[in-house]
């Protein structure tokens, strides 16, 4: 054991009128809900990076977070890790997600960070096979490093989307080892700050054939989870390729491999997008592509991903309906992409923000299983669209302008609007809340 987390307990669940700080207020693991554990809905993950390896600065100043383990040895890289299974066991968190960078120091060259990474991977098994959480996903750091400050796979230069195919399939192999359920790309800095130095076409040709030889290196080794893209506008690039769900399937039809891919989605990347979370997750439901999410929370003053706690039960409950409506998690989950503000200094602050991001959760939760088993929004929706199931009305989309025209005429079609009522659902969804 550690010090840093000493005298800090094991949290329980003790229900929403307990007063300890130290418990669960709506997070039971074991409840039963529709039909599953909590734990099974929810298959919380804790984000390696924002947990251990962020220093916390922001835009105007540095690292604030004096961490015992900070540096560049694998002796520190070790403590990390030590440290992280301590709180993913304190938390009783099921999962956790990481990137290569994340994890261990940098080499001098690519063969040393991988042996450095392999070494690191090597002391998770033997945690994880002594009862520790098990992996998400694994994922690249592509964006952190100078070499990437052009991109990875859309960079000008060969060299750096060579050595970033090296890096995915350390990682890839990395993730496989370990048993990880997905595996996520984010192409941070997959994008332009200008056209004037860049080739947009031959930049989405790069991205689409990295992809394409990531799709074909995960069936050659045969690892079974699902490959993940996180789509990310604007924030560090002017433009990104991945800005939205739908813009990310777009880019996945036009390379064909809709059929091959999911989306990893987060909250605070939807706000940035302009989307709501709930939006975000319906787009990749409808289009069948949903896999996973990150759950964080913009500032919504600051217009920059602040990437905080999520603290809005509201929030959380419209985003886990559109997770049920797509039939909940199968290898994907909640993974907390959520960092402490820098100014929260103390050990007890990294576990009170994971308590109180998973009670959020929960309570989320438990109300968007009382929507879908109420079944009244859902009524109250297809009301609305209940002249489409007429069989005139369905032969219409099949039709042409001419014959729509005349049937017009024959039978004088001269609509009323109706309400959409939308007052009268927001407040049938807070009556679950």
């Amino acid at each position: 054991m550690t010090k840093f987390f000493a005298d800090i307990p094991k949290i329980q669940f003790e229900g929403p009128d307990g007063t300890n700080e130290f418990a669960f207020k709506h997070y039971n693991p074991d409840e039963i809900v529709m039909g599953k554990r909590m734990e099974d809905h929810l298959r919380f993950g804790i984000a390696y990076w924002h947990s251990f390896a962020w220093p916390g600065g922001d835009p105007f100043g540095g690292q604030t977070f004096d961490r015992p383990w900070f540096g560049d040895t694998m002796d520190l890289a070790r403590l990390k890790a030590d440290v992280a299974f301590e709180m993913f066991d304190i938390l009783g968190a099921p999962y956790f997600c990481f990137h290569d960078a994340d994890v261990r120091p940098e080499g001098a060259t690519f063969a040393e960070s991988t042996d450095n990474l392999n070494a690191i991977v090597d002391y998770f098994a033997q945690k994880m096979d002594a009862g520790g959480p098990k992996l998400l996903w694994g994922t690249a750091n592509l964006f952190s490093h100078r070499r990437f400050m052009s991109g990875a796979a859309t960079n000008p230069d060969p060299d750096v989307f060579a050595y970033s195919a090296a890096t995915i399939k350390t990682c890839l192999d990395a993730t496989m080892k370990l048993g990880g359920e997905n595996y996520v790309l984010w192409g941070g800095r997959e994008g332009y700050e200008t056209l004037l130095n860049t080739n947009m076409g031959r930049e989405r040709q790069q991205a689409g054939a990295m992809l394409q030889m990531v799709v074909d290196y995960k069936h050659k080794i045969g690892f079974k989870g699902a490959i993940l893209i996180e789509p990310k506008p604007q924030e560090p690039t002017k433009h990104q390729y991945d800005y939205d769900v739908a813009t990310v399937y777009g880019f996945l039809k036009d390379f064909g491999l809709e059929g091959e891919v999911q989306m990893n989605i987060e909250q605070g990347h939807a706000i940035l997008a302009g989307h709501s979370f709930e939006h975000e997750l319906a787009v990749a439901r409808e289009l069948g592509i949903f896999g996973s999410i990150d759950m964080n929370r913009n500032d919504y003053q600051s217009g920059w991903d602040t990437d905080q706690f999520p603290n809005n039960i509201p929030e959380a409950a419209l985003a886990y309906y559109e997770v049920l409506r797509a039939g909940g998690f199968t290898t994907g989950g909640t993974n907390f992409d959520a960092k402490l503000r820098r100014q929260s200094l103390d050990p007890e602050d990294l576990i009170l923000a994971h308590v109180g991001g998973m009670d959020v959760c929960a309570a989320g939760l438990k109300a968007a299983a009382a929507m879908v088993e109420d079944g009244a929004l859902e009524e109250a929706r297809n009301t609305r669209y209940a002249k489409w199931d007429d069989s005139q009305n369905a032969e219409m989309l099949k039709s042409d302008l001419s014959s729509i025209e005349a049937r017009v005429r024959r039978d004088n079609i001269n609509p009323d609007p109706r309400s959409g009522r939308q007052e009268r659902l927001e407040n049938l969804v807070n009556r679950y809340l």
